[in-house]
């Protein structure tokens, strides 16, 4: 980064307002009106915080109509985050605070997986909520009843979950599980978070696996990437309602990057013992 791209960032930052437009449009597009009206200033006060924001680099703009809607570039605060210097106490824990004897906690690795979509955030939302137009896409018959949810892929393995929270069109939280040679019981559904965030022209769906073992989150990986590939595949056809589903019958086994050679016999690793069970 140039010196004086540098300056632009510092002074971008200077200001506690630009700090908080910068949270406002962190991960969703707003109008100038929103903004202005959040952090209490004027249009013309706004515009001009917007403009030095716009030349620091920090945001974009986009003309939708009659408004202008403004949203931060996450690879620009990506790269800003690296060059600043951690002293090393900012994740020194307090000591003395008795409090944390009342709750237990342990720490869980996550699998990310995420794919841009060239549809709308409501279409992406509805097409993993939604069982016909789930299906659709997936290649294979789903069902939804009651929050729960089951499908048996192409070879054979067959997936059962529940929906615990949805928070349209934004947030998935389901928990769900695998079965293929082994007798499906509750009891080790493993936690997954599915979000959905404005990515104009499309969307963007990140999805947080929560795993216990190297195994799994091999597992998970592979699963993840192919679900997505597939959605990412029909997402054009998703948003135009007039075109004709695809065959749940015949997938398209030439799919680039959808096939799942290491998911066609999944091996389960053994079920891993959580803590406080």
């Amino acid at each position: 980064m140039a010196v004086d791209e540098i300056q632009r960032v510092l002074h971008a930052l200077g200001s506690p307002v630009r700090r908080e437009i910068l949270w406002l449009v962190g991960d969703q597009e707003r109008p100038a009106g929103e903004i202005a009206a959040a952090v209490r200033v004027s249009a013309p006060t706004v515009s001009e915080h917007l403009k030095v924001l716009r030349d620091a680099g920090l945001v974009t703009m986009r003309v939708d109509g009659t408004f202008r809607r403004y949203r931060a570039r996450r690879e620009a605060l990506d790269g800003l985050q690296r060059l600043l210097v951690d002293s090393g106490g900012r994740w020194e824990s307090a000591d003395d605070v008795p409090e944390r004897e009342r709750a237990s906690a342990r720490t869980a690795t996550a699998v990310l997986a995420s794919v841009e979509l060239a549809c709308p955030r409501e279409v992406a939302f509805t097409a993993l909520t939604d069982p016909g137009i789930y299906s659709s896409w997936l290649g294979v018959p789903v069902t939804i009843e009651d929050g729960h949810f089951s499908a048996t892929m192409e070879w054979g393995t067959q997936v059962r979950g529940r929906y615990e929270h949805v928070v349209e069109p934004e947030l998935i939280v389901m928990r769900w599980d695998l079965a293929d040679g082994q007798v499906p019981v509750p009891g080790d559904e493993h936690r997954a978070y599915a979000h959905f965030t404005e990515a104009p022209p499309g969307c963007l769906v990140e999805v947080n696996q929560l795993v216990d073992t190297p195994e799994q989150a091999t597992f998970m990986h592979s699963a993840w990437r192919m679900v997505l590939g597939r959605l990412a595949q029909a997402a054009p056809d998703l948003a135009a309602p007039d075109l004709a589903a695809p065959d749940l019958a015949a997938p398209d086994p030439a799919a680039p990057d959808l096939a799942a050679p290491d998911l066609a016999a999944p091996r389960r690793p053994a079920r891993a013992k959580h803590p406080g069970r």
